[in-house]
């Protein structure tokens, strides 16, 4: 058992704590001296800890004559912080001048092709149209096969494709959105109207207005009646709506595996105003939507009777008409990290 404590000890504390308290020039000194003598590891607190190995009538002696020491200590802690207070001696102590305007709080940014995307998105949705999205890994068999692109077919060379090793296990990176149209379609009956956005890759040389990694968004609307005039009515609105009535828009044919007929539809050059610049190519005007009728061979590859359903698809680079919106003039600053850049949207 602990020896019995002299009443001597509890002297020398408070001539100790107070005699450190009336040196104490600044806040901090004030804390060291509570730190020191009614902290976890304080002198006075070290013996209160002891008390519970005291006998019964040694407890309540020393433990009542600790406790108004304590109370001594504290009281004397909290008019020394008062003084602190009063002589704005100490940072925290400030007073606050509500008449000084506050301090504005930063707020971060929302990335372009997001805000692209949200807008878009929005837009077809008013229209009746759901949106779907599935994997950046991509089978052969869903990116090239289902889309009417045999293995040997020359149309394979549009698409640079980054293979994932092994190459037997025949996976991809995919290059296009058009997968989600025959992975909708085997799980989904018709009619169907879909928007699936997404990340894409293609191992090809960047430039103002390429790059290896881009967003694209795939559309693909299957009924009994959907005609040419349905795509082309459906996408003039949509561009009306994203870009304002006076978009100045042009239609020219084309050629896509997994179309028949295949269209573009292109725009007056945003950025040089249909002038000629590097993003247009010097023509003046950028191909923004490629599209077509459904091929049938995608319906039977998605088990649908091509006699019996007819559609639309098209496929439309974030990127790009991003570029067109905000009348950027290289597609590689959406990837370059540069805050002064995101900053301005």
């Amino acid at each position: 058992m602990p020896k019995k404590q002299s009443p001597d000890i509890f002297q020398t504390l408070r001539k100790d704590a107070f005699g450190a308290l009336e040196e104490a020039s600044d806040f901090e000194a004030v804390r060291k001296a509570e730190a020191e003598y009614l902290g976890k590891a304080g002198r006075l607190t070290n013996i209160l800890k002891s008390l519970k190995d005291l006998a019964e009538q040694e407890r309540k002696e020393m433990g009542s004559t600790a406790n108004a020491l304590k109370k001594e200590i504290e009281e004397k802690i909290r008019i020394k912080k008062s003084e602190f207070t009063k002589t704005s001696r100490h940072p925290e102590s400030r007073r606050i001048d509500v008449s000084i305007p506050g301090k504005k709080i930063l707020r971060g940014h929302l990335h372009p092709i997001s805000r692209v995307l949200k807008e878009v998105a929005a837009i077809f949705e008013s229209m009746g149209f759901e949106i779907v999205e599935g994997p950046e890994v991509e089978t052969e068999y869903y990116n090239f096969d289902a889309l009417n692109i045999p293995k040997d077919h020359p149309a394979r060379d549009l698409w640079d494709t980054f293979w994932i090793k092994p190459l037997t296990s025949r996976l991809l990176l995919r290059t296009h959105t058009s997968p989600m149209e025959v992975r909708y379609m085997e799980k989904n009956n018709p009619p169907l109207r879909i928007i699936a956005p997404g990340r894409c890759f293609r191992h090809e040389a960047t430039d103002a207005s390429h790059e290896h990694t881009f967003y694209q968004i795939e559309g693909l609307m299957v009924g009994k009646n959907v005609t040419l005039a349905n795509l082309k009515g459906f996408l003039t609105v949509f561009m009306k709506r994203f870009y304002g009535e006076k978009v100045k828009l042009r239609w020219q044919p084309s050629f896509f595996p997994f179309v028949e007929p295949g269209l573009e539809l292109l725009m007056a050059c945003s950025v040089c105003e249909g002038k000629g610049c590097s993003v247009c190519g010097g023509s003046g005007w950028l191909e923004v939507i490629p599209c077509g009728m459904t091929h049938p061979e995608v319906f039977k590859a998605a088990g649908y009777n091509p006699k019996e359903w007819q559609g639309f698809a098209f496929g439309m680079g974030l990127d790009r008409i991003a570029m067109m919106k905000y009348k950027i003039d290289d597609i590689r600053l959406f990837y370059s990290a540069d805050l002064r850049f995101i900053k301005q949207f």
